[in-house]
């Protein structure tokens, strides 16, 4: 039997048994035991768990089919295309960029395959990592062998890692050490991939060499990173520049004090749509438009241009821009030929990690959300909002990553019942969701027709049926069709993380409330996409009336000192229905309008946080989020 995962998972694909089998007989895969792992540990004298690690560090022992990453990296290995990458980034640069470490080149030559092949063929490219790995340890003065301590690896870990930076090779290195030490683990598609713990020596005398190697390379930084130590982080300043005699034209940002006033709550997770380096010429042009940080794909770079207390304009709301820290990573969300690389995800965890800890932000799908999870101002502006980073961003996996694993807080049943609060988990790997066509961009990304190996939502449909038309949303389809199954047509999609109450069951079919319509999407008991909240906060309407919902948490009319400066609160047309009911992701949501209009930080009554009375809560409406006023609902 064909594994379904073979696009993807080398390991899981070359098992030769149903899944089903493998899932429940038997131990868990045993990654370091492969065949393919082990022939070339055999042959060129690498440890096999060594081989593992790295390519779990690198892309979480899957292969992509061929496919590249953003930063043109192949295989389990992810061998990078040096040359093609160097023209890549040189192009994007507009001069001659960064050396980009050409570790598939070099594969090639030493194992005498083609580039071809150590692009496409799982087994080819492990083999060519490690004749790379073996060569880095023999000019790095150790010895080879497959059974030589991990730890003197180390170095050569660092130097074919493919990161040009020294503090990038030493954080993976460091990472594939910790995951030897501590074993690492992953599910895919119902089989339990495992490298167990091991012994590993003593780095101190190795990462010293690497110590000496980036204190050589270091530069002058800027003060103004806001960073945990040891990621690598640098500044790249937005400007902030008056554009003409009008006070009022200015870009690229705005100043505030922040997190005092306004309060910070929430991550915006972004990807570019275009290169690291065409994204920086982008942040550094006055007439452009800023976000606070950016994760480059090959080795987790980022460059930050904001301080947290400036307003960055990123999200096209800007209550949330007012409220939140945008940080943009290098992809596509359509992900046709491309995928997120290992590397970006983890570094941008760790950033996160660091700035929720410091600014007290929540740790869940409702503080730390896509893009596609902003609501537009008014109902208006839903059609034009973004949908990064799209269908193919593992938020499971990243909230892992965070130190919050999203099932914690839930439990596994086999059925809801009407009323239960559900957060949406089916896992990354195997949940094959269709997706169709192409994105906006010009000339257009597209991905082939179809369910797709890896997605991280459920496809909501207007009935229980696998060929019912897919649930409405009026907002990105006002005449009240169905959604598409388009890159970019979220309307009916729930995503991996978001919480809503059951609304109905019918076999494997679970309804949920959502933008106002009972929706149903497939949770069969043998292999759930949702698992029930232990505790949690719904909302239904007080006294039996169909309510509002808003996109924005503005103060009412009153709350203004000159008229003139009312925002106003536009509810969107969406009708939360009375005998519907949502949960309630935030209870303490700030209501206020930032008022920055003019360049100059001191001109009177400007660059001033407006404070209303009216109390909202923040709720999981959609797919994006939304906010209710707390006088038009009852809690439970």
């Amino acid at each position: 039997m064909t594994h379904p995962l073979s696009r993807r998972n080398f390991l899981v694909a070359a098992l030769a048994v149903p899944v089903a089998t493998v899932a429940t007989a038997g131990p868990a895969l045993a990654v370091d035991q492969h065949d393919q792992f082990t022939a070339a540990s055999t042959k060129y004298g690498v440890p096999a768990a060594v081989l593992a690690a790295v390519s779990y560090g690198q892309t979480r022992w899957e292969d992509h089919a061929g496919a590249p990453s953003t930063s043109l990296g192949y295989g389990p290995m992810h061998l990078i295309d040096g040359a093609a990458a160097q023209a890549q980034r040189d192009a994007a640069a507009g001069k001659r960029a960064a050396t980009v470490i050409d570790t598939l080149g070099h594969a090639a030559t030493l194992t005498g395959l083609s580039k071809d092949t150590l692009r496409t063929d799982p087994a080819a490219n492990i083999m060519g990592a490690a004749a790379v790995l073996a060569a880095a340890q023999r000019t790095a003065g150790h010895a080879t062998g497959a059974h030589t301590d991990p730890a003197t690896w180390y170095v050569a870990i660092a130097s074919t890692s493919g990161f040009s930076a020294v503090a990038s090779q030493r954080g993976f290195a460091d990472d594939v050490i910790s995951d030897l030490r501590s074993g690492v683990a992953k599910q895919a598609s119902g089989v339990r991939l495992e490298l167990k713990a091991g012994k590993v020596g003593s780095v101190t005398s190795q990462r010293a060499v690497l110590s000496k190697r980036l204190a050589a390379a270091d530069q002058a930084t800027s003060g103004k990173i806001d960073a945990p130590k040891g990621l690598p982080v640098e500044w790249v300043e937005a400007p902030y520049e008056q554009l003409s005699s009008d006070p009022g034209n200015y870009g690229n940002h705005d100043l505030g004090n922040r997190p005092v006033s306004p309060a910070l709550n929430t991550i915006v997770i972004h990807d570019t749509e275009c290169s690291y380096d065409e994204a920086l010429k982008l942040v550094q042009m006055p007439t452009y438009l800023a976000w606070n940080y950016t994760v480059r794909s090959d080795d987790g770079m980022i460059a930050q241009h904001l301080e947290a207390k400036d307003v960055g304009w990123h999200a096209g709301n800007w209550y949330v821009n007012a409220h939140s820290i945008g940080v943009e990573h290098e992809g596509y969300a359509t992900a046709g030929p491309t995928w997120f690389t290992e590397a970006m995800y983890r570094k941008s965890a760790r950033l996160i990690a660091y700035l929720c800890k410091k600014y007290q932000i929540p740790v869940d799908r409702a503080h730390i959300i896509g893009h596609d999870q902003v609501p537009a101002t008014t109902m208006n502006g839903i059609k034009s909002m973004h949908w990064d980073p799209g269908p193919f961003w593992d938020w499971e996996h990243y909230f892992e990553l965070l130190g919050a694993p999203l099932t914690r807080g839930t439990k596994g049943i086999n059925r809801f019942s009407a009323g239960d609060m559900i957060r949406i988990l089916p896992g990354f790997d195997g949940n094959e969701q269709v997706v169709t066509g192409c994105d906006t961009n010009n000339p257009p990304i597209c991905v082939v027709d179809g369910p797709q190996p890896g997605t991280n939502f459920v496809t909501l449909h207007q009935q229980p049926e696998a060929d019912s038309p897919l649930a409405q949303d009026i907002g990105l389809h006002p005449g009240g069709g169905p959604s598409g199954s388009g890159p970019a047509d979220v309307g009916a999609r729930a995503a991996a993380g978001e919480d809503y109450v059951v609304a109905d069951v019918d076999g494997d079919w679970t309804a949920i409330w959502y933008l106002g319509n009972k929706v149903w999407f497939l949770n069969p008991a043998g292999s759930p996409t949702a698992r029930l909240l232990k505790s949690g906060v719904k909302a239904k309407p007080k006294g039996g009336e169909a309510i509002q919902v808003y996109g924005r948490a503005y103060p009412e009319s009153s709350a203004y000192p000159d008229p003139d400066w009312d925002a106003g609160v536009s509810p969107y047309t969406y009708v939360w229905g009375a005998d519907q009911e949502y949960v309630v992701a935030d209870t303490d949501v700030p209501t206020d309008y930032y008022k920055a209009w003019f360049y100059d930080i001191n001109t009177p009554n400007d660059h001033i946080d407006i404070v209303g009375k009216t109390k909202y809560y923040l709720v999981y409406f959609g797919h994006r989020v939304m906010y209710v006023q707390a006088d038009d609902v009852e809690l439970s």
